[in-house]
């Protein structure tokens, strides 16, 4: 009797079977750190693409403006006759008295040194900043001495010119009392901006002023700037 068993065929004589190429590890590394390479650089040069470069400022003149929102009315606001223009000016039955002008505001303040704030606005006529302070101060006063310039002067968010001069003139008793008067004027769609204050010279210090280091040396200074940046041209967004 026979007996069959399943099996698997055999061949006789002896081969080579070649060695199966094998992947180091060091050659594993490579490749992975050239393919995320190769991603990230194009993922960098697309985005290089597509993102346009931020804009470059230069304050000023490119101060841009504060935040909108909702303006929060305080004081009340003066609007030339024709509109081109308007200001906040000090409230009725506050420290000044208060004289409406065709052109804007006369304010005289009541308490402490005293002193005059003007707000108000002319035809620039193709006139720099600088030329019309210095000719609004010598209609009035002819003789004068420049006690500084204002750097980075603004009125109303716009660049323009300020300067701080004295005069002495004569008293009742013929005496000379040294007065400073601050003007600042910016100019935009030809329309001259100007706040200006006349007052004692008063040296600020520890015991009179704001308290910081300051060349003003004018009480009326004090209460100024809230006026000067007030100021907006016809068309300007509100603030």
């Amino acid at each position: 009797m026979t007996t069959v068993a399943q099996g698997y065929p055999a061949y006789g004589g002896t081969y080579e079977v070649p060695e199966q190429p094998k992947t180091t590890h060091r050659h594993l590394v490579v490749v992975w750190v050239l393919a995320i390479a190769v991603v990230a650089g194009s993922l960098v040069a697309m985005s290089g693409a597509i993102q346009q470069p931020a804009a470059r400022y230069v304050c000023p003149p490119d101060c841009g403006t504060p935040p909108i929102g909702d303006p929060v009315t305080i004081n009340p606001r003066f609007t030339a006759a024709d509109g081109s223009f308007s200001v906040a000016y000090p409230a009725q039955g506050s420290a000044y008295e208060v004289k409406m002008e065709p052109d804007g505001i006369n304010a005289d303040l009541l308490v402490g040194d005293g002193g005059t704030l003007q707000l108000f606005g002319e035809p620039a006529r193709g006139r720099a900043p600088r030329d019309i302070a210095y000719e609004l101060v010598l209609e009035s006063i002819p003789d004068i001495k420049t006690a500084y310039e204002i750097p980075n002067a603004m009125v109303g968010y716009q660049p323009g010119f300020g300067v701080a001069v004295d005069c002495w003139p004569q008293g009742m008793a013929t005496s000379y009392t040294r007065m400073r008067v601050l003007i600042m004027v910016a100019v935009k769609n030809d329309l001259a901006l100007v706040a200006a204050a006349l007052g004692p010279y008063h040296a600020f210090g520890p015991e009179f002023g704001s308290g910081k280091p300051s060349a003003a040396n004018l009480q009326i200074a004090l209460d100024m700037g809230k006026y000067v940046n007030s100021f907006t041209w016809r068309g300007d967004p509100s603030r």
